[in-house]
């Protein structure tokens, strides 16, 4: 498995943010967020995301809705202005 960025502390406070914003709770879904975060901080392609963040292809559809949707740009907006919240 790929280091992780989030700690159990940090995804304790990221997830009600991301629930806030109707992103429905899979069970998945903090895996998909640290594909997320491990493509963009490595610069990888979508297709060589390694296999621990599931399939590649649906971290990035999630990834697309969610931008396109405009939740991840709140949700990071959100971070920056209280980055202790939960919420």
């Amino acid at each position: 498995m790929p280091r992780q960025m989030l700690t159990d502390e940090h995804w304790s406070k990221l997830r009600p943010n991301l629930l806030q914003q109707g992103i429905y709770d899979k069970v998945d879904l903090r895996t998909t967020v640290e594909g997320i975060l491990y493509r963009m901080r490595t610069g990888c392609q979508w297709r060589d995301l390694p296999e621990a963040f599931g399939s590649w292809d649906t971290v990035y559809k999630r990834f697309n809705a969610w931008s396109a949707a405009g939740t991840l740009m709140t949700v990071f907006n959100m971070l920056v202005e209280d980055p202790m919240s939960s919420g």
